[in-house]
């Protein structure tokens, strides 16, 4: 798949990248080409090595540690275990203590609270919609989802269901009620609003009433007297009424109010990693011109929808007159965005050392995706990401304080070769290793300077739980495990350590992803956990999800519950995540042990059928029940380690897996079989797809980390050379 190289300064280097970077990337940067390349080969050259260092590294932490659970298997004596770990540099002293002092950061990110989306980038039309998600209808998220109940008078029907449709308006002037009521009045009797001299003038029984809070109005558009919308703020989040009373909608509401459009995806990760299949330089040239259109704002999209085919361009920032007329308020019209790169495991032969060797994936992705944010940085673009000129990096699967620190030096060498000022590039450290978990105030140290985000990644992190003590016993069912120990211990610690080395107010502080995209209801219920944990941000599968999470940001005051969460202090000990979530096998009847595995290798199989066969790494894949759940490399290895932990001890046998895989690969092709590009699996069982699952699985012990990358990437690689063969 490498194709053909061109070389550049020490480098070789794939020429589909080579083209972009001399033809798109590099033109009016202001960077020599031959500097760029020269600066690039000195980076890997002092870079690589320590990369292949501290993975070899970590392959000797696994090994003693799988060494130490076959010595003592079960649920570790914790003293004799934690000394252990604690030999081992597993375990390390917290420094005592740590001060963030990143500066220069956007308000999205350091203080307005609000949900958070993660977006595969490779693909245009996501990407694009997500950017807009910044501003969504809260009626047609209501209307279209099940949060309105979509049973008796209130089932949407084949047209407009004006029961339905009334039912939505009156949650809307609930929600204008609850966060930015009337003295004295309900905006459901307001029958027209307007803007004078003392503010907003909503009417009522032909009088006007005021804002409880005059200071909560921002700006209109229109005349004053009649205006086409008004803007109000409360928890740093805005609302816009709008009014058009010859609006289908309009028409039906005593005050014209058509919508309601709630400010919600105030950030999002544009990922170039486990929601997408970037195997070759064809698909990483994809994702880096994706990127660097979004970051000088001209990532546009051709779109069918019912018929008619138009273009979906980024939004411009929403503009308003001052309340007492006297200027314009702006308000940003897009979703501020982070770049999520790869971890420290892969490499990439899209770029070849002087040596031949592949170069280490993550140093690619952070100069490129550094240089697709130079416009921005350098304030060349129209619809500017960061007004700070910052540029938002994610980095995930680092393993405790020195990856972390490799990662902080890489992007101080990238600023150093792309002209950029010192501490441009900000970071955020997903918190989904234990090691990292473990030592994350350490982490946090290391990177204080650069710190923009933390936050927990509950799959990923149980797929490393799982594979780091692998053979200490067989793990607890996957849905019990949200329920056990260590989970409680890590969601708070994350927290309490964020907020204890100054987070508040300079970062944000995540939770993770709501996967079932069609039960908005249920994440209604649920997710207003979140802000109320402290959280500054969570991720949500969809822009109208989106929509409905942001109603959790007025319901909850972040801010003060997290002071109130700082001024307590820790609320358990670290070494609370030290509990295995291991069970007894004794308690599981053989109708638990078959319907666990097959669920897993469900789930597993229409994953991996999609990203091996289609290159899609973020799937929508029905389970069993035919419930719609979203699936990435996350899920991936978790439910692959799961079976492999059961399969190692016993607890099903490897017939038993092999006819499983088998059961679930038809079940999988009768999903799909109205997918009129779909290769089914049965009944050979010989395509690169079911080959990866099996993999994953049968070979789940070896792979570094429990992580998926290194099988899924060799078979799609196999798949595209059968493709164009």
């Amino acid at each position: 798949m490498a194709g053909q190289h061109v070389r550049a300064g020490g480098l070789q280097v794939a020429g589909k990248l080579h083209r972009f970077v001399e033809e798109e990337a590099l033109p009016g940067s202001g960077i020599d080409p031959q500097a760029f390349w020269d600066g690039l080969t000195a980076l890997v050259a002092d870079l690589a090595p320590r990369h292949r260092e501290l993975l070899a590294r970590r392959d000797e932490i696994q090994a003693a540690l799988d060494d130490w659970h076959r010595a003592h298997p079960g649920t570790p004596d914790r003293d004799a275990y934690t000394a252990f770990l604690r030999e081992l540099g597993y375990l390390l002293d917290e420094p005592d203590e740590v001060a963030v002092t990143t500066e220069g950061v956007d308000p999205e990110v350091a203080r307005i609270p609000g949900p958070q989306l993660v977006v595969p980038l490779l693909n245009a039309r996501f990407a694009t919609n997500a950017v807009n998600a910044r501003w969504g209808s809260l009626y047609d998220a209501l209307y279209g989802s099940d949060v309105v109940p979509t049973d008796g008078e209130l089932a949407p029907g084949e047209g407009y269901s004006r029961a339905r449709g009334d039912e939505v308006i009156r949650r809307g002037r609930e929600l204008l009620d609850a966060h930015w009521p009337l003295a004295g009045a309900s905006h459901a009797d307001v029958t027209a609003y307007a803007v004078d001299g003392e503010g907003l003038a909503a009417t009522v029984d032909g009088e006007p009433r005021r804002l409880a809070e005059p200071q909560q109005l921002v700006g209109y558009s229109g005349d004053a007297a009649a205006p086409t919308a008004v803007v109000l703020v409360h928890h740093g989040l805005h609302v816009e009424i709008q009014v058009d009373a010859e609006d289908r909608i309009g028409s039906t509401d005593r005050a014209g109010v058509k919508d309601l459009l709630l400010e919600s995806a105030v950030s999002t990760i544009m990922d170039l990693e486990d929601s997408v299949a970037a195997v070759d330089a064809a698909d990483k040239v994809l994702g880096y011109r994706n990127w660097m259109r979004l970051m000088d704002g001209t990532l546009a999209e051709e779109v069918t929808k019912n018929g008619t085919t138009f273009t979906r361009a980024m939004n411009d920032d929403r503009v308003y007159t001052a309340p007492d007329g006297s200027g314009e308020v702006t308000l940003h019209g897009r979703s501020l965005l982070f770049i999520r790169q790869v971890g420290h495991l892969m490499t990439t032969d899209a770029v070849l050392d002087p040596d031949g060797a592949p170069v280490p994936e993550g140093l690619l992705d952070a100069v490129m995706t550094g240089l697709g944010s130079l416009k921005d940085v350098q304030g060349r673009t129209e619809r500017p990401n960061s007004r700070t000129g910052a540029a938002y990096v994610v980095k995930p699967k680092m393993h405790g304080p020195d990856e972390v620190q490799l990662a902080v030096d890489l992007f101080a060498r990238v600023e150093e070769l792309l002209g950029m000022a010192p501490l441009t590039i900000k970071m955020g450290i997903m918190d989904e290793e234990r090691r990292t978990s473990l030592n994350l105030k350490a982490c946090i140290e290391r990177a204080r300077e650069r710190v923009v985000f933390i936050n927990t990644g509950f799959l990923d992190r149980t797929g490393d739980d799982i594979h780091t003590s692998m053979h200490a016993g067989p793990v607890v069912r996957k849905a019990d495990m949200k329920q056990t120990d260590w989970i409680a211990a890590y969601e708070d610690l994350n927290v309490d350590v964020g907020l204890e080395c100054g987070l508040l107010g300079r970062a944000q502080i995540g939770k993770g992803m709501w996967a079932a995209p069609d039960s908005l209801a249920a994440m209604y219920e649920a997710k207003i956990g979140h802000p109320r944990a402290g959280a500054t941000c969570a991720w949500v599968p969809s822009p109208t999800a989106a929509t409905v999470h942001a109603l959790h940001y007025h319901q909850v005051d972040v801010k003060a519950r997290q002071e109130e969460l700082a001024a307590g202090g820790r609320r358990v000990p670290r070494e609370q995540l030290l509990v295995l979530p291991l069970g007894d096998a004794g308690d599981w009847s053989g109708e638990d042990r078959t319907a666990e595995i097959e669920n897993n290798l469900q789930s597993l199989l229409g994953y991996v059928v999609r990203w091996v066969d289609a290159g899609v790494g973020c799937s929508k894949v029905p389970d069993l029940s035919g419930e719609p759940l979203m699936e990435d490399r996350a899920t991936c290895r978790i439910s692959a380690q799961h079976v492999a932990n059961w399969l190692h001890h016993g607890v099903v046998t490897r017939d038993q897996v092999e006819a499983t895989l088998r059961k679930m690969a038809a079940v999988v092709d009768s999903q799909n079989a109205d997918d009129p590009g779909y290769t089914p699996m049965a009944p050979g069982f010989d395509g690169p797809a079911f080959a990866a699952a099996q993999a994953l699985v049968l070979d789940g012990l070896a792979q570094p980390s429990g992580y998926t990358e290194p099988i899924l990437h060799r078979q799609r690689a196999l798949a595209k050379t059968q493709e164009s063969a």
